[in-house]
């Protein structure tokens, strides 16, 4: 039997499969029932199909994907939808209409070309269906598959991942596009191969992202976290332990992840990767060499252990104790390491350029040593889950990890921001047994873990203790704070709709 990864995106027939029954069923027939009247009211005509796929909330393992180390999300039941129509060939207008359900959002028209560049210095929300258009494209012309000349689309789109959240809100709808534009042009591949080839595709706004936010959006299973590993993409279902649910809190801080990324994400990565050929050339490997081979953290480790064992321990962050200084590095200091200037390294990467061009100063020793205990606190969650612990003690254990992972971010990885440690501690304070952020940080969200016999009284005490000051001061609305702050179980990945 095929692994779940292997699997095209399923098809449905009916939104129970995916939404289940009750409220959040009555909720998505609602929204699809409007989707449809709104996309005859723009473009005279019906969707010939509709894709979905959720946002996320990565419990554990922040800033590590895009070093090559497993990760631990899952997908909750906010999610983008984007129900689209191809045009006949005949027609002469060979455009991309992009409209979406909220006023907040202007139409964008672009041309029905996939060699097309996007303007990154003009950001609009439209970029991110390019993103996955230019990505198809590129694919099929890779796998020699023949989908005739580009034609027109109509596209329509509603999200309810909250924007600049850290839920990864872009990402679901850059796959959502992506799934939904092979639906309508009858292509269908493995789901690794759709996260591989949106996360890939991020680079067309300027983020070097890892994999992860695409994965677990393509690739959930309803009830399940998923441990996803990298190269080659792969998925193993975490049941979450009894007794215990997640609370994700927006701290109301936007992450604003491709505008800021110079200075925030884009530059960690160059960090981490500054740190892992410095690490390699202190452990024995020529500068050349180094520069040409070492990419991620993740592919010096084995030097850093074994350096390790052979003073007693097998942990990487031995070695980043030894040869990275706590101070911050320069450009000059790091290019009397490398014998290369750091521009030429970096020479083929503009938005790693951009990060050369913002850093005054590169903190190599807290990226790496961020990164390598991160890493082993996944794989520490992990094994508590399918350990002989009590549920009780279960809970407890992924507790410790959690704050242990926030408290690296925060103080390491330097990716939370002034309203992110209040939203923990008031999280804390309140009975959590572990509280982080999540996402990329610098704004966006927290998930708290809570005993399940408290989760609607914790939920009041956030509102009291953090929301109602920010929704006296006109913040955002009372009736809007379900958005804001809610309970979620794992839910299911991308999924295609024909009625």
């Amino acid at each position: 039997m095929a692994r779940h990864e292997e699997l095209p995106v399923p098809t449905f027939w009916s939104l129970k499969a995916v939404y289940g029954e009750g409220l959040q069923l009555e909720e998505a027939e609602r929204r699809f029932d409007n989707l449809n009247s709104k996309f005859i009211q723009v473009f005279a005509q019906p969707p010939d199909v509709y894709a979905r796929s959720p946002g996320r909330v990565n419990l554990i393992g922040e800033h590590i994907d895009y070093e090559g180390y497993s990760v631990l999300p899952m997908a909750i039941r906010q999610d983008t939808i984007v129900a689209i129509r191809k045009h006949d060939s005949k027609e002469a207008e060979k455009v991309l209409k992009i409209a979406n359900v909220s006023d907040k959002y202007n139409r964008c028209t672009y041309p029905a070309e996939p060699d097309q560049e996007i303007d990154m210095k003009h950001h609009q929300w439209g970029h991110y269906f390019i993103c996955g258009y230019k990505a198809f494209y590129e694919y099929v012309k890779a796998k020699g598959l023949d989908v005739g000349p580009p034609v027109g689309l109509d596209i329509l789109v509603d999200g309810t991942v909250p924007t600049g959240s850290g839920l990864s809100s872009s990402t679901a709808f850059v796959c959502s596009s992506t799934v939904a534009l092979m639906a309508a042009l009858g292509v269908e591949v493995p789901q690794k191969e759709i996260a591989q080839l949106t996360c890939e595709c991020e680079q067309y706004i300027g983020t070097q992202s890892g994999g992860m936010d695409q994965a677990i959006s393509i690739m959930a299973k309803s009830g399940f976290a998923e441990l996803i590993d990298f190269n080659p993409i792969r998925t193993t279902d975490v049941q979450l332990p009894a007794g215990g649910t997640f609370v994700v809190a927006h701290s109301l801080a936007e992450s604003l992840k491709a505008v800021t990324a110079a200075s925030n994400y884009n530059n960690r990565v160059v960090e981490c990767r500054l740190a892992a050929i410095v690490l390699a050339i202190k452990l024995g490997m020529k500068p050349q060499e180094a520069i040409s081979k070492v990419k991620t953290l993740s592919d010096v480790e084995g030097l850093c252990v074994a350096f390790a064992c052979k003073n007693g321990s097998s942990d990487p962050v031995f070695a980043v104790k030894e040869f990275l200084r706590k101070e911050p590095y320069t450009a000059v200091d790091i290019e009397k390491i490398t014998e290369e200037k750091l521009t030429s390294i970096f020479a083929n990467s503009s938005s790693s350029l951009d990060v050369l061009n913002a850093a005054k100063q590169y903190k190599l020793h807290q990226r790496a040593a961020h990164v390598y205990s991160e890493a082993k606190r996944v794989h520490a969650f992990k094994d508590t889950v399918s350990s002989n612990l009590s549920e009780e003690d279960k809970l407890k254990k992924l507790g410790d990890l959690m704050n242990d992972s926030h408290h690296s971010c925060s103080v390491l990885y330097e990716c939370s921001c002034p309203e992110l440690e209040e939203l923990v501690n008031v999280c804390r304070n309140n009975g959590a047994l572990g509280a982080r952020l999540t996402g990329a940080g610098w704004g966006g969200c927290v998930v708290a873990l809570v005993k399940e016999s408290i989760d609607s009284q914790f939920i009041l005490n956030l509102k009291e203790q953090f929301y109602q000051s920010r929704i006296d001061r006109g913040v955002i609305n009372n009736n809007d704070l379900g958005l804001y702050v809610f309970a979620s179980k794992p839910s299911s990945g991308a999924a295609k709709f024909k009625f």
